[in-house]
């Protein structure tokens, strides 16, 4: 069939829907939700047999939904309506939610019900929560409504708040009026509850040092404690900030923006704050190996299973500053002094990486040279791993990769990917030529052609389709938990494998193949050659297109990329 997709933006669980379509042989277009005429002229270009809205937070004008059959992804159960199903079913402390797929009409979120899946939620984050449970529940559903669309005899149920499996109901927009924060009378869990509705986008509005700040995010503290309200420590960029009966650590902060003055965005805590946090506010570190045993916030945690080692790191937004990209090295090596045979890299959910961090480089004083750093500082770690001659190294990825990200988990020695991962290989939409050893890493996995239409095509790529050209090695299915389990297993098993000296000669022996037929320096010096000219050069649109994407600054037509 040809199926396009109408979103707000071609996010995670749109790409997601697209490459699950176009891997079963469905012809997929996709259109940016940017004003009426615009996509009243792709649907009639398009000429489609089904319209899916994976994510859309505005409504489709009557005359295509009247003239065409569209489906409307809804994050909630059936009978759930509103546009903050998410943020309540977390605020509430909603044990099982849903997504259900339906028909648009006039009314929003009231069409017939063409799927409906149930998922657990687990306690996390909002995005986290999108990015995992319900982009799988998303998947299964639409899947099912386009089948059941295909087969011709299905008549979808309408909304009837009689029948006993509809228990949704009507819910106004989440606004700060419900996110307010007692620090002197909330408990940690119920903070936590309003933090993790929030922690992706709006944030929740507070005040810190007299100044007004949205908080993004929020993660318990085990140990700390001190006046509710008052910030205790700091660690890694992130501020700790005491509560009635413990304290949370917030990673992120946004300056609540002042009329007529620019827009602002989400930054490290510590780096927000700036000045105003008061100089006797203490650094408190944590190890790796300490923060895997302890229910604190830390961006790195090591562990060790016999010989395997677990090198696990979680960045907002998948996203690496020069200074995580620092101490994930630091980490990397002292993993690498441990007597291990096999090293497990990647985060135990969500976004394995998506490279150098925009929203630091954006708030630099010289935006150049700290891409300049950020872009370096990538490069070291991934030298790092592919030096690693001793032991056999594996990128895990539980959740998406994207630009950087995908290569340097590229940089193992294998590449295992949940079934749901989606990878962006490429660098062009922010205008870069890439580095982090692309050109070494890439085409000797797919061949110089692939990597030539991976990273000019700028496309997404499912776990299946990339495993098939060799982008990855292993793909496994289902759920994230499901996944970790089987990672722990298979890298068991290679650890105790009888091959694995074996494994670990050759590998040293063709990195040494490999560095007399052209040395890492040289692809590094070729790569930069190109990243400076990027970053310095009169003319180039990173610095604009950087821009746009920290400031959410919308495109104005549907990028050609994506029209097919």
């Amino acid at each position: 069939m040809r199926v396009l997709l109408v979103a707000s933006a071609f996010n995670s669980l749109t790409q997601r829907v697209y490459t699950e379509l176009r891997g079963r042989g469905h012809k997929v277009g996709v259109e940016l939700a940017l004003g009426d005429d615009l996509l009243r002229a792709r649907v009639a270009h398009f000429q489609p047999d089904l319209i899916v809205a994976p994510m859309l937070t505005a409504a489709i004008p009557e005359d295509i939904w009247t003239e065409h059959t569209v489906l409307i992804v809804h994050p909630g159960p059936k009978g759930d309506r509103g546009p903050s199903s998410l943020d309540w079913a977390i605020a509430t402390g909603a044990r099982e939610w849903g997504v259900t797929v339906l028909q648009a009409v006039e009314e929003m979120d009231a069409g017939p019900i063409w799927a409906s899946v149930s998922f657990p939620v687990p306690d996390c984050g909002k995005s986290e929560l999108y990015r995992n449970e319900v982009s799988d529940a998303a998947v299964e559903a639409v899947l099912l409504a386009v089948e059941r669309f295909a087969d011709g005899g299905f008549e979808p149920e309408p909304l009837d708040y009689g029948r006993p499996d509809v228990q949704g109901q009507l819910r106004p927009y989440h606004s700060q009026q419900y996110r307010r924060i007692g620090w002197s009378s909330d408990s940690t869990a119920e903070i936590l509850r309003t933090l993790r509705a929030a922690d992706s986008q709006p944030g929740v509005l507070d005040e810190l040092y007299g100044r007004e700040y949205f908080v993004h995010g929020g993660h318990n503290e085990d140990q700390l404690r001190g006046a509710p309200g008052e910030v205790i420590a700091t660690r890694d960029g992130a501020i700790c900030r005491a509560t009635v009966d413990g304290a949370i650590w917030l990673p992120q902060l946004r300056p609540r923006r002042v009329p007529g003055s620019p827009a602002t965005f989400k930054r490290p805590a510590v780096d927000a704050l700036g000045s105003d946090l008061p100089a006797d506010v203490p650094e408190v570190p944590v190890t790796p190996a300490e923060a895997a045993v302890r229910d604190t916030w830390s961006e790195l945690s090591y562990r060790e299973d016999g010989s395997v080692g677990y090198l696990e790191f979680a960045y907002s937004g998948g996203a690496m500053s020069t200074r995580q990209c620092e101490r994930l090295l630091a980490a990397y090596r002292e993993a690498c002094a441990r007597p291990i045979g096999v090293l497990v890299l990647g985060p135990a959910r969500d976004f394995f990486s998506n490279g150098i961090h925009l929203n630091v480089i954006e708030a630099a004083e010289d935006s150049a040279l700290e891409s300049w750093h950020n872009i370096n500082a990538m490069n070291d770690l991934v030298e790092a791993i592919l030096t690693t001659t001793d032991k056999l190294v594996i990128s895990a990825l539980a959740g998406n990769a994207a630009a950087g990200g995908v290569m340097l988990a590229l940089a193992a020695d294998e590449v295992w990917c949940q079934e749901s991962v989606v990878l962006n290989p490429h660098y062009r939409l922010m205008g870069l030529y890439g580095s982090e050893y692309w050109t070494y890493t890439l085409p000797r996995r797919v061949g110089e052609t692939e990597a030539a239409a991976l990273t000019r095509e700028t496309l997404p790529v499912g776990a299946k389709a990339a495993a098939q050209i060799g982008l990855v090695d292993r793909v496994a299915p289902g759920s994230t938990d499901a996944f970790r389990a089987w990672v722990r297993r298979e890298a068991a098993m290679l650890a105790d494998s009888t091959e694995l000296e074996g494994r670990l000669v050759a590998k040293k022996q063709r990195r040494e193949a490999d560095e007399v037929a052209k040395p890492l320096a040289d692809y590094r010096a070729e790569e930069l050659t190109e990243m400076r000219r990027n970053f310095y050069a009169d003319g180039e649109p990173y610095h604009r297109l950087r821009n746009e994407f920290v400031y959410g600054v919308a495109p104005a037509a549907t990028p050609t990329y994506l029209l097919g």
